[in-house]
């Protein structure tokens, strides 16, 4: 049996291929695809141009890093999972020996067995997706297939971040850079207690939608002249306890540093570029912590899937645009303009 599937030449291509179907094999399971949608990292690294080193190189396999579906048979040696089971993928297979595996942490194994799928070994743009059993997630009843593409790599990453800063009830959050992950940072921000939730982004349209469906609860224009006084203003003059930055932009880290409290905490979550600020004015004076924090954990996500069914949190409120796996070209197009919110490619059963 053949299958449709999506390839990422780089220069803004998109290519459609004709594969054979995989069987799977010992611990494996073959996925029918639900939904998968599109990452900011995948238009960056992938799309854009072809990184070809470290953990982001491509490997000319069927794109798509965040899928969801339903299996449709299992290999020999499966242990959990049967026909039938509804499932999100952690996009990461592992070697499953190292310790960040065995923590739950593949995103950071280091052997030449860590296959992220959409980068090295098939993703989730066909029809099919063969997977690790070892790798999948229980979708709950509750939730959607598309709430369920955007939990492992949007709203799992931003759910890690914001429980290394641990956020409460007793602050207030600035998030730079308001496309999906922003988004989602805000919803979770928000479920965690967070007191108020304030969004920066360089799109007016971006930070339009992330009001609309409640990511944030006021907007700053990023680009502004005063867009760390406005920041101020809306906190007493203090600055938030928090800040996330999901830009990934120098602009967007520095106002993210800067819109942080004395004695609060950061975290950089958005890849790629550099930052440049005064180091002891910007953070040793004002005591502040800036924490790293890349993807999630397996046993993480698992937790996030509870909360999100125990909060009524449904991830696709931040999908803007759907499009059907022969219209992938329009979706990378849309998802490349960064003016919208999420971009999900959705199978008809």
């Amino acid at each position: 049996m053949k299958m449709q599937g999506v390839l990422l030449p780089g220069n803004r291509q998109v290519e459609f291929v004709e594969v054979d179907v995989p069987e799977p094999g010992y611990g494996q399971v073959l996925i029918k695809m639900k939904a998968s949608s599109i990452c900011g990292s995948d238009i960056r690294a992938i799309y854009r141009e072809h990184l070809g080193h470290g953990p982001e190189a491509y490997q000319n396999v069927i794109a798509g890093h965040e899928p969801c579906g339903q299996i449709v048979k299992v290999g020999p040696g499966c242990k959990r999972f049967k026909a039938g089971d509804r499932v999100i993928l952690y996009h990461i297979s592992g070697c499953g020996v190292c310790n960040d595996c065995r923590e739950g942490y593949m995103i950071s194994c280091t052997s030449d067995y860590r296959a992220a799928y959409g980068w090295q070994r098939d993703g989730g743009h066909a029809d099919y997706l063969l997977a690790e059993e070892d790798t999948c997630i229980a979708l709950p009843d509750e939730l959607s297939y598309v709430d369920g593409a955007l939990v492992a790599c949007g709203f799992g990453t931003v759910y890690e971040a914001l429980n290394r800063v641990v956020v409460s009830g007793q602050d207030r959050v600035l998030i730079t850079g308001m496309g999906p992950v922003g988004m989602a940072a805000g919803l979770i921000a928000k479920k965690m207690g967070a007191t108020q939730v304030i969004g920066a982004d360089i799109s007016q349209d971006r930070l339009d939608f992330s009001i609309e469906c409640n990511a944030i609860d006021q907007a700053v224009r990023a680009d502004a002249p005063d867009a760390l006084a406005q920041i101020k203003a809306l906190t007493n003059g203090q600055g938030c306890e928090v800040s996330i930055d999901c830009s990934g932009s120098p602009q967007g880290r520095l106002l993210a540093l800067q819109g942080t409290r004395r004695w609060g905490r950061a975290a950089m979550v958005g890849e790629g570029n550099t930052v440049d600020f005064d180091v002891s004015q910007t953070i040793i004076h004002n005591q502040i912590t800036i924490y790293g924090s890349w993807v999630t954990s397996l046993g993480h996500m698992e937790d996030l899937v509870e909360k999100l069914v125990e909060w009524n949190l449904k991830p696709e409120v931040i999908v803007s645009h759907r499009f059907s796996l022969d219209q992938a070209a329009q979706a990378y197009q849309v998802a490349d303009e960064g003016q919208c919110g999420k971009v999900v490619i959705t199978f008809e059963d």
